[in-house]
């Protein structure tokens, strides 16, 4: 199992609605409006890093409103 934290920027306005889209996506743990340089964090799993970059390419990076992603794959030094 791979987890990840995906920072995302959104249009101006957008980061509720953005967040309430994605939080109804399989593989999503949560998904939070932020203040600072990005305007939604989001945890999600995934039963590979492929299926991952699958998940933030195919699905994520399509809901509207949202800018750029940053993926911060979980690692357990």
């Amino acid at each position: 199992m791979v987890q990840a934290y995906i920072l995302i920027q959104t249009e101006v306005g957008k980061a509720s609605t953005v967040a309430e889209v994605i939080t109804k996506l399989p593989g999503i743990l949560q998904a939070e409006d932020v203040t600072g340089p990005y305007d939604v964090i989001v945890r999600a799993q995934s039963d590979s890093v492929d299926e991952l970059g699958r998940m933030v390419v195919a699905k994520i990076q399509k809901v509207d409103g949202i800018t750029r992603t940053l993926t911060c794959p979980i690692v357990h030094l």
